[in-house]
């Protein structure tokens, strides 16, 4: 819930002051024009009209006034002029009119009561203030009178009365006792608008004799207090017995006993009266009566209703209360006593008058030579008030005659006047009820225009907003404003620009290229006057990511934005709030730059948070809600109604559900007479839904409780309701999962699950168990135990079938008749092995093995399968034994056949064939054999190239680990590898199986060869190893390989050569920079996967070795372990598989550059190239 508004600061002082300066031209009050300019008197303060003073006190009579010049003061004291030279005790204050007449000194307010009128007066006109009337304040004392007790009947009215003394102003009266404390009021008891004390029927507790009435007078401080009055009420009883005690037994007596009265008026009385009242005031109307019961006041108007938001009732409804009435309250009130007995009514008649009050109360004029103007004196008034002219202070029928003036009942004609028409006028309305008496001036003044706007005032406003520069003026004749733009602009005009009387230029929607300098020029006959100011039109400041309506759980946290964008010359403050009011003071509340956080947050945190941006131009603000959520309360009031046998009405009343809906109940009860403590899950309905029918069980002594559930989560547990114990009856179910299994061949085990402590339905549950034999002819055996869930029968046949039940009952009777279960006696274990147990051979790995079922008589239990044991004897190649590990297949149910997989090849294997049943195993079948075929060998278990010569290697090599038959030979393939890592031809070679090494001859020198090595069965070839080597180069060229390389002239030219390298390196680099190519930079273009691999110098060491599944080219530096073996294991990259075609070059310091693919060969491959190589020596003597 968002909310967001924006307030011109600016606009709402240059409003104000606009109203200001539309007042200003009629009466300037510019401080500094004020001083220059001639202006008759005005009357700023005086005392109110009936002026209650403290006798014991100055009495100071207020009388000020300003004008130009200053004016002087004389007063009036009962129409006559006041010579306060000639009375000591008054004085009047220094440049003031205000009157201090000095009691304290020996004086008597009582002395100077009369009515006084102040005078101030100048050379422009005098004016004159309301007649004050003086009048000290009175307190006299309470009169001596003797006041007899009170004694009163129960039951009938009584009025105490006040009669307090007269006093000036009228004085507050309230009752109270000898404590000092308020009598108590009430519908029978109250205080009327006179001060009297009305009892509508008294009773013996207001029997006392300290009933005071006190008098307390505001303006002296005073309260005065009447004599104490006794009051006693005699009851009937007592009364009664009082007669009796003067009687003799003859005489007839007896008072009657307190008897209800229907109501009676005790004020006002009659059945009608009237009222009147002045507008404006406060209207009061009242009834008090008598009566027993007490009556009833209700007040009604007729022939309309009471006045809304302004008719109160106070005392008990008593006193009809109307604020501020007027002439439309006028009309008949009627106020009904009413009680059971009957009613009493009364009629005011209301007529409201009216003071004079003023319609149109007259103006000051500033009027310039030759000008016209009126004065309005327009009053209202009931009954119409009587309108009269003064002109200073005289009745303007004897003042001196002017002939610009012209008189026309209300109204005050002037027409071309004159400086010398200058004066103060003054108007009095009157009726009976009062009057009104108002100065006002007419000032005629011929002045050049003057701005009283301070020059260059700087205006800011922001963007799109109104822009109000002023010029307040001031002259006469009334000057015309024009406005510039600029120092050389031209006169403003258009509907751009709003021009308002007092001077004001408004700007409606200003813009950023609104700024700048303007120009007021001010001008009437006298004379011309410009003045500059200056208007800043600034940037909005906005909130461009306002805070957002949040939800959160209680003690968790929460932030709310309010990022901000502003005029960059404008200083933001942020401002926080919660519910329009300041942020807690609580240090969970962190303010930051731009966010709001609330840690651990509680429900108190609950409202709406407000961010206020303001600067000095303008405010925005933006708010959110949060929501703070939480589990519900817990519910209540749990309350258990229509209890039945079986069944109860639960209802309870929800706990707060903390902002978020209850989605649902949960009821759980307590069993306290079986499992007290341990609450279990009864029912759940909706959250809507706050009453449940309950189904029960009997003997079951129930508690409830409920949990209410919300999308925060569940609530507390509420309180447990009362307990409820149910009756007992016989069981409503028996015992569940009723079982019966045998533990040993000769028993039958009966198990089942106990009824639970509330399922027995009374005391003294226990289980009646019967069983018999199923297929015969037997009666039910049966038992009854207690307390248990099991029970063993003994001596029965090995694993025969049984029907078995089980049945509660308690102390009232018996469960309805339990359903029957079959159960078996126990198992024994089979008797005979499975037969005609036969092997087929699949192939080297794989086995299929039948075999005939065994009798289902002779498993003596379930059964649950065959198991086969299998293991194997001897490898038929190596004629060896071995530690024998068997091997067990279970084929679960009644299958006569299964797969025996994992074989080894060439190999002789025993195997045999048990059931199983649930004792366990039966005997083994005889034991069969059955032999596998060939298969194809593992790869040979190493591979050794030695011995290399210019043009031979010497192989080396070991058997299969696994033969898997009779090897009969081995295959060796081999191709070189030359220097651009392209294969050669592929040699093939076929090895006795007998032969354990070979020396290959014939070979090229210093170059790589590529060897692949597998054995061979009859059945094919298996895997094979795979090895690189290198013949030796030759000896004469490696001897000038050395020489030429420790010659100083070589060395001196390779430095050179490398010194060229880089100084092309450095060309090479700054043309490509420039977007040029270079050598190798454009074979890196050529080919999408470009990979530089540099070749070192070969050092005469044999390469690693990969499998023929793994043709990757030999890793850079790779070399063999010291003892030149390579394992399959160990095998990496070989040179094989670089791609075909690419022709590789050297660089200036020797080493290869080339690019090469990611093909791998599956198969060794064919080359037609030669496989002759040149070295990297050669390649260097070349270059050489």
């Amino acid at each position: 819930m968002m909310r967001k508004k924006s307030i011109s600061a600016s606009k709402a002082s240059l409003v104000l002051f606009l109203c200001q300066m539309i007042s200003a031209l009629e009466v300037p009050l510019d401080s500094k024009l004020l001083e220059e300019l001639s202006q008759p008197p005005t009357i700023t303060q005086q005392s109110p009209k009936d002026y209650i003073v403290d006798p014991r006190e100055n009495i100071v009579i207020q009388c000020e006034a300003k004008g130009k010049p200053p004016p002087s003061f004389s007063w009036t004291r009962n129409g006559t002029h006041f010579d306060i030279d000639k009375d000591a005790q008054v004085t009047m204050k220094p440049n003031s009119g205000t009157l201090v007449i000095n009691i304290m000194n020996g004086g008597k307010a009582e002395a100077y009561e009369g009515v006084y009128q102040c005078t101030a007066r100048n050379e422009r006109g005098a004016a004159i203030s309301n007649n004050i009337v003086i009048r000290p304040s009175r307190s006299p004392l309470w009169t001596k009178e003797k006041l007899e007790p009170n004694q009163v009947r129960e039951g009938d009215s009584l009025v105490l009365h006040c009669r307090p003394p007269v006093g000036l102003p009228p004085p507050i009266i309230f009752w109270m006792d000898n404590a000092f404390q308020r009598l108590p009021q009430s519908e029978r008891v109250s205080q009327g608008l006179n001060g009297d004390l009305y009892f509508s029927n008294v009773q013996p507790e207001d029997t006392r004799e300290d009933y005071i009435c006190y008098a307390r007078f505001n303006h002296t401080q005073t309260i005065q207090q009447k004599q104490p009055i006794s009051v006693k009420v005699f009851s009937m009883d007592s009364l009664n017995d009082t007669i009796a005690a003067n009687l003799s037994d003859t005489d007839i007596y007896g008072a009657k006993p307190v008897t209800e009265r229907q109501p009676v008026l005790l004020t006002p009385t009659g059945s009608t009266s009237t009222k009147v009242e002045l507008r404006g005031n406060v209207l009061l109307l009242e009834c008090i009566a008598a009566g027993l019961p007490t009556p009833v006041i209700r007040w009604i108007k007729e022939g309309g209703e009471l006045p809304a938001n302004r008719t109160f009732f106070e005392n008990f409804k008593k006193t009809l209360k109307i604020i501020d009435v007027s002439e439309a309250d006028s009309g008949n009130y009627k106020c009904i006593a009413r009680n059971i007995l009957g009613s009493a009514h009364h009629v005011i008649s209301v007529t409201v008058k009216a003071a004079p009050y003023w319609i149109t109360a007259p103006r000051n004029l500033v009027l310039s030579p030759g000008e016209d103007g009126t004065l309005i004196c327009r009053a209202n008034g009931n009954p119409k008030p009587n309108i009269s002219w003064l002109a200073n202070g005289v009745p303007i029928a004897i003042a001196p005659e002017d002939p610009s003036r012209k008189v026309d009942g209300d109204t005050i004609i002037f027409s071309h006047v004159q400086e010398r028409s200058s004066a103060v006028y003054q108007c009095n309305a009157s009726n009976e009820y009062g009057y009104l008496l108002a100065n006002a001036f007419v000032n005629v003044l011929a002045e050049p225009p003057r701005i009283l706007t301070s020059a260059n005032k700087l205006y800011q406003v922001i963007s799109d907003s109104p822009a109000l520069l002023d010029c307040a003026y001031f002259g006469s004749p009334k000057p015309e404003i024009e406005w510039f733009k600029g120092v050389k602009g031209s006169i403003l005009r258009g509907n751009e620009y709003i021009f308002h009387d007092n001077g004001t230029l408004e700007i409606p929607v200003a813009q950023k290229d609104s700024t700048g300098t303007y120009t007021c020029v001010a001008r009437n006959e006298l004379g011309k006057i410009q003045n500059e100011v200056q208007l800043e039109v600034k940037d909005p400041t906005m909130i461009i990511k306002q805070p957002e309506y949040k939800v959160v759980q209680r003690y968790g946290q929460v932030s709310f934005e309010c990022i901000i964008k502003h005029d960059s010359t404008l200083l933001p403050a942020v401002i926080w709030l919660k519910d329009n009011d300041e942020l807690p003071d609580d240090e969970r509340f962190l303010v930051g730059k731009d966010n709001l956080t609330i840690m651990n947050v509680t429900d108190r945190d609950d409202g709406t948070y407000t961010c206020i941006v303001n600067t000095t131009l303008d405010s925005v603000s933006a708010s959110a809600v949060l929501t703070v959520v939480a589990r519900p309360n817990p519910p209540f009031d749990l309350e258990l109604t229509g209890q039945l046998e079986r069944s109860v009405e639960l209802s309870w009343i929800p706990g707060d559900e903390n902002n978020s809906p209850i989605t649902n109940f949960v009821i759980e009860y307590e069993d306290g007479l079986h499992e007290p403590g341990v609450w279990h899950y009864q029912t759940e309905v909706p959250g809507t839904q706050t009453t449940v029918q309950l189904k029960l069980s009997p003997y079951v002594n129930y508690s409830f409780r409920v949990i209410a559930v919300n999308e925060i989560g569940r609530s507390q547990p509420s309180e447990p309701s009362e307990q409820y114990l149910t009756k007992s009856a016989n069981p409503d179910e028996n015992p569940s999962n009723v079982q019966g299994i045998g533990s040993e061949p000769d028993n039958l085990v009966i198990t089942w699950e106990s009824l639970k402590g509330f399922q027995s339905n009374g005391p003294g549950l226990q289980y009646k168990v019967s069983w018999r034999q199923k297929d015969v002819d037997d009666e039910w055996t049966s038992v009854i135990v207690a307390n248990v869930s099991k029970y063993i029968v003994s001596g029965t046949p090995t694993f025969v079938p049984y029907e078995i039940k089980v049945q509660a009952l308690n102390d009232l009777g018996y469960a309805p008749e339990p359903s029957e279960v079959i159960g078996h006696s126990g198992e024994d274990l089979p008797m005979v092995a499975p037969g005609n147990v036969q092997v087929h051979v699949v192939n080297s790995t794989l086995a299929k093995v039948h075999w005939d079922p065994v009798p289902l008589k002779t498993v003596r239990g379930h059964l649950q399968g065959y198991k086969v044991y299998y293991w194997k004897v001897q490898s038929l190649s190596r004629r060896s034994r071995r530690h024998v590990e068997k091997k067990i297949l279970t084929f679960r149910g009644n299958k006569t056949f299964g797969m025996l997989p994992g074989l080894e090849p060439y190999s002789s294997y025993k195997l045999n064939v048990r059931v199983v049943n649930g004792k366990g195993e039966g005997p083994a079948s005889p034991d069969k054999v059955f032999k596998t075929p060939e298969g194809v060998p593992s790869s040979p278990s190493f591979l050794k190239i030695t011995n290399p010569t210019l043009d031979s290697l010497t192989l080396e090599w070991g058997s299969p680990t696994h033969p898997n038959g009779v090897l009969t030979s081995y295959i060796l393939k081999f191709q070189p590898i030359n220097n651009t890592h392209e294969l050669g031809p592929l040699v093939e070679i076929r090895i006795p199986a007998n032969e354990s090494s070979l020396i290959l001859k014939n070979l090229n020198y210093s170059t790589r060869y590529k060897f692949y090595f597998n054995a061979q069965t009859s059945v094919g070839s298996g895997s094979q190893i795979t090895e690189e080597a290198v013949t030796i180069m030759d000896e004469a060229m490696a001897s000038r390989q050395v020489d030429i390389a420790t010659q100083g002239w070589f060395i001196g030219l390779m430095c050179a050569v490398a010194l060229l390298i880089l100084i092309l390196l450095i060309v090479c680099f700054i043309r490509r920079n420039k977007g040029g190519k270079y050598p190798v930079k454009e074979k890196e273009d050529a080919h999408a996967d470009p990979e530089i691999q540099p070749m070192k110098e070969d050092d005469g060491t044999f390469g690693e070795y990969s499998d023929a599944e793994d043709h990757k080219p030999l890793k850079k530096g790779s070399r063999t372990p010291s003892d030149r073996t390579v394992k399959k294991e160990d095998s990496d990259d070989s040179l094989v598989d670089y791609g075909e075609g690419v022709n590789g070059q050297f660089n200036e310091d020797g080493s290869f550059i080339g690019q090469y693919s990611g093909k791998k060969e599956k198969e060794p491959a064919e080359g037609n190239e030669s496989s002759e190589a040149p070295s990297p020596v050669n390649a260097m003597n070349s270059f050489v």
